[in-house]
């Protein structure tokens, strides 16, 4: 099920991030956004949460602090996301179900952010992905780049398709 679900978020992330212009990854939209940098690069980075759950106990950013790659090239964010999904899938097709019921710690330090199963922490991550690539659509939106759909077509399609029918 995990597997299925990786690939099919995996080619809707790859969509949205191929849109990006080079150009744009200083932008933001508000001073408390990230920048589009910032937000490609974790949302490239989010499948790497599947194996770090996989093959960890916990993650502690009091030892392990919380750096993204810093990559500033639409192709230097694919390869990182193709990278991680290829590792996600990798772990996934090696882990023995029972694994997926121990549970898995986020903290800093003795800040305890989350302690769910592995299982939840991977359907987080699905989550993750899906909350900040549309938060990417709406970044893209105020710039006027149309967006692909995740989930059905977008607007900008549908309006494609419209056109095209005229």
């Amino acid at each position: 099920m995990f597997l299925k679900e990786l690939e099919q978020e995996a080619q809707a992330t790859r969509k949205m991030l191929q849109r990006v212009p080079n150009d744009k990854f200083s932008w933001q939209p508000h001073p408390k956004s990230m920048t589009i940098s910032k937000l490609v690069n974790h949302i490239a980075e989010l499948p790497s949460w599947i194996s770090i759950a996989l093959t960890t106990n916990e993650l502690d950013f009091a030892t392990v602090p919380y750096n993204t790659e810093g990559l500033n090239t639409v192709e230097g964010v694919l390869e990182l996301l193709e990278k991680n999904v290829a590792d996600a899938r990798a772990r996934l097709e090696a882990t023995n179900e029972d694994i997926l019921a121990e549970n898995w710690t986020m903290r800093n330090g003795d800040q305890i952010y989350m302690v769910r199963t592995k299982a939840e922490v991977i359907r987080v991550s699905f989550s993750q992905t899906s909350h900040h690539r549309a938060q990417l659509g709406v970044f893209l939106r105020l710039l006027d780049i149309p967006i692909p759909g995740s989930y059905g077509p977008s607007a900008d399609e549908l309006e494609f398709k419209l056109m095209e029918q005229d």
